[in-house]
C-alpha cells in the first residue's frame, strides 16, 4: 500500500501554502487570541473559497488541509466546524463530553448565553462551557481525531523548519550551533519521529490505520519537535513575543484535544484485543 499524496493533493497543499504564507497568520492568530475575530474570519472565507470547508467527506484532502492549517497556526474552530459538524458554510463549534467538554471559539460561532472564556495554554483557543444535547457521532469523532492528528503533524513540521533555520544562524564559539552534534542529533530525532508519524496519519485518512494510532504518533512527534525547538532556541524560546510560541502552545493544547494520549492508547488496546486491528 502507498501512503503518498497524488498530484491533486500536492496542488491543493501548495495552494493553501501560497494563501497562508502571504496572509500573515501569526498576526491573525495573535488578534484572535485577543478577541479580535475579524482577520481570522476574513481568512476563513478565503480558505472556504479554496475548498477547505468541503473536505469532510474526503479524508485525504482533510488530512492535507489540516496539516497546512497546523503548519501556519491558523486559529479557529476548524476541527469542530469542518471535521466534526461537516459545515460547508458558516462557523460552528461543539462540545463532545467526556473527551471534548468545552466548546472551542463558541463566541466566534455566535452561540448565545456565553460566559467568559476559560483559560487554555494556547491563547488562540477560547474555550466555553456549553450544554451538550446530542449523542456522540463516532464517525465524526474519528474524523475530528484525524484532523487534530494532521494539525499536530503540521505544527511539528513548522517548529522543526524554524528550528533548523535558527540553528544555522545562531553562532557560539565562532560556529553555527547547528554544526554541533548534540544539536544535529536532536533535530534528526525529530525528523525521524515526524517521518514515522506521517504514514499513520495518511493511513488513517485511507481507513487502513486506526485514527487513535495517528493521534498518538503525531502527538508524540509534535511534542518532541516542540521540546527540541524550545531547547535549541535557548532563552528566547520561552518568550511569548517570539512567533515560535504560537506553535509550542498549540501543540501542547492539541495533545489532549479530542482525547488524551492515554485515551487513544486505550482505544488502540481495545481494538487490538477485540481483533478489530
Amino acid at each position: 500500500m502507498r501512503f503518498e499524496l497524488d498530484a491533486e493533493h500536492r496542488d491543493f497543499a501548495a495552494s493553501l501554502d501560497a494563501l497562508l504564507g502571504a496572509a500573515g497568520t501569526p498576526a491573525v492568530a495573535r488578534a484572535w487570541a485577543d478577541g479580535d475575530h475579524e482577520p481570522g474570519l476574513a481568512l476563513w472565507a478565503r480558505l472556504a473559497e479554496l475548498g477547505v470547508t468541503s473536505v469532510a467527506d474526503a479524508p485525504v484532502f482533510l488530512a492535507v488541509a489540516f496539516e497546512r492549517l497546523g503548519f501556519h497556526a491558523v486559529p479557529g474552530p476548524w476541527v469542530e466546524s469542518v471535521a466534526y459538524l461537516g459545515r460547508e458554510d458558516g462557523i460552528g463549534t461543539v462540545a463532545v463530553p467526556p473527551h471534548v467538554p468545552l466548546a472551542l471559539d463558541a463566541d466566534a460561532a455566535g452561540l448565545p448565553g456565553l460566559g467568559a472564556p476559560q483559560v487554555s495554554v494556547d491563547r488562540t483557543r477560547r474555550l466555553f462551557q456549553v450544554e451538550a444535547t446530542e449523542a456522540v457521532d463516532e464517525a465524526a469523532f474519528d474524523r475530528a481525531v484525524l484532523a487534530v492528528s494532521a494539525q499536530l503533524l503540521g505544527a511539528g513540521e513548522r517548529v522543526l523548519a524554524d528550528s533548523v533555520a535558527y540553528v544555522k544562524q545562531r553562532r557560539q564559539f565562532g560556529r553555527p550551533i547547528g554544526s554541533y552534534q548534540a544539536v544535529k542529533h536532536a533535530l534528526a530525532d525529530v525528523r525521524i519521529a515526524l517521518d514515522f508519524a506521517r504514514p499513520l496519519v495518511l493511513g488513517a485518512a485511507l481507513g487502513e490505520v486506526p485514527t487513535s494510532a495517528a493521534k498518538v504518533a503525531a502527538g508524540d512527534a509534535a511534542y518532541r519537535s516542540a521540546r527540541t525547538g524550545l531547547q535549541v532556541h535557548g532563552a528566547i524560546g520561552y518568550t511569548a513575543e517570539l512567533d515560535l510560541s504560537l506553535w509550542l502552545t498549540k501543540i501542547r493544547a492539541l495533545l489532549t484535544a479530542w482525547g488524551t494520549p492515554a485515551v487513544h492508547r486505550q482505544r488502540l488496546l481495545e481494538a487490538l484485543t477485540d481483533g478489530a486491528v
